[in-house]
């Protein structure tokens, strides 16, 4: 399974730029995870998800909730 990270940022109003201003990630950094093919053996990671916390003011488990509930893509669907 993999989540659609792009489709999450749009629906959410947010830009990686966005995120990674409030979050104080580098944008660079989130940036090449937010865009690279997402595989088994690269997950979107813990530093992901708390950026997309910080920028949404939620915590971690809110947005990991709505990206299990709204954003997985199976294998197939590539």
């Amino acid at each position: 399974m993999r989540i659609d990270v792009k489709r999450y940022l749009s629906v959410n109003h947010l830009t990686i730029y966005h995120v990674a201003k409030e979050s104080g990630y580098g944008y660079t950094t989130l940036h090449k995870s937010f865009n690279k093919e997402q595989s088994s053996a690269t997950p979107l990671n813990l530093r992901d998800l708390d950026a997309l916390a910080q920028a949404q003011n939620k915590r971690m488990w809110q947005v990991l909730k709505d990206l299990e509930e709204h954003y997985l893509l199976s294998d197939d669907s590539k």
